[in-house]
């Protein structure tokens, strides 16, 4: 099996890590939230001769999945996920915009297919499990790929902090939750991309990220 690969494209004003997975033998890959910015992520993907054969959201905030219709139509591709208690978050992202005073462009959006706890997802021979971690959003969706030991956790856990749970649907205890029966036992050799900022592995959150003391 090739070695799974990683890139990220910072995207929107919020500096949100879109993520283009792809086995560097076939350059076949999915990208992982496309928030916004949509012609910079196709001039990316066309300049490194990525074939994108899905679009995977972790959840429904605009900054994850604004960009995601555009990037549908522009592919002909189909978007995965997140968890169908994020349809409401998705299907009012334009409003949100407003509210928010966003100026860049965003579109509401229904997946081709939301996903469950349980369910597998995968690209070529990269499988990855598919785990709902409500918290930072109702339905919030993580990524794992067991064989590589690399998860996508997008909003969920960062680098020394946790996501935010003071939008619509957040729960903050929920979040830990999530954290404590979800990610943790993943294991600590796991190393992960974040929805924003740099990745880090379990295993150095667990000794030293504030929010999970005690967990």
């Amino acid at each position: 099996m090739s070695q799974l690969q990683a890139g990220i494209i910072p995207v929107t004003p919020f500096e949100q890590n879109c993520t283009v997975l792809f086995d560097p033998d076939t350059m076949d890959g999915v990208i992982v939230d496309p928030g916004g910015d949509v012609e910079i992520i196709l001039q990316t993907i066309q300049e490194n001769d990525i074939r994108l054969k899905e679009i995977w959201l972790t959840h429904g905030h605009l900054d994850h999945a604004g960009g995601a219709l555009d990037l549908k139509e522009a592919l002909g591709i189909k978007v995965i996920g997140p968890h169908k208690d994020d349809l409401p978050l998705l299907q009012s992202m334009e409003t949100s915009a407003k509210r928010f005073g966003v100026d860049f462009k965003v579109r509401n959006m229904t997946p081709d297919r939301f996903l469950e706890e349980g369910e597998t997802v995968s690209f070529g021979s990269h499988v990855f499990e598919v785990y709902h971690c409500p918290g930072h959003a109702p339905g919030h969706v993580i990524y794992f790929n067991r064989e590589q030991n690399f998860a996508h956790l997008g909003d969920v856990l960062f680098n020394g902090s946790i996501g935010r749970t003071d939008l619509p649907g957040g729960n903050h205890e929920q979040l830990l939750q999530s954290i404590r029966t979800k990610v943790l036992p993943l294991g600590d050799d796991v190393g992960f991309i974040c929805g924003h900022g740099p990745g880090s592995k379990i295993g150095d959150e667990r000794r030293t990220n504030p929010y999970l003391q005690g967990l």
